[in-house]
C-alpha cells in the first residue's frame, strides 16, 4: 500500500490508466442492395449523426467499402451494432454492421 502521496499519486495515475475500459469502432459494410437514404437514416438515428455528417460517412462507405460510425466501449458498440441489424432486417436490408477494437 502506499504511504507517501507521491507514492499515492502514482498508484491512482497508473490505476486509472489500466481500468480504462477497451474501445471499439463501430464499421458499415457496403453491398448493393441498401439504399443510401436507409443509411444516412440508421447513421442519424443510431449512431446520432447530423444529417451532413451521416451522409460523409454514408458516402465513405459506398466508395470505400466500409465506413465507420463511431468508437464505443465494448457494449454500446454491442449494442448498436444489434440495433443496426434489427433496422435492416426490418426494412428487408443486408446491411452489415461490425465492431473492432481500437
Amino acid at each position: 500500500m502506499a504511504s507517501t502521496d507521491s507514492e499515492i499519486k502514482d498508484e491512482i495515475s497508473s490505476r486509472s490508466k489500466n481500468d480504462r475500459p477497451p474501445l471499439y469502432k463501430v464499421i458499415l459494410y457496403n453491398d448493393d442492395y441498401t439504399t443510401m437514404d436507409f443509411v444516412v437514416q440508421v447513421l442519424e438515428t443510431v449512431f446520432n449523426k447530423s444529417p451532413s455528417e451521416a451522409v460523409q460517412i454514408m458516402l465513405t462507405v459506398h466508395k470505400k467499402g466500409i465506413g465507420v460510425c463511431g468508437i464505443y466501449t465494448a457494449e454500446v458498440a454491442e449494442t448498436k451494432v444489434a440495433t443496426v441489424h434489427s433496422m435492416a432486417r426490418q426494412h428487408g436490408f443486408p446491411l452489415k454492421c461490425s465492431m473492432e477494437e481500437v
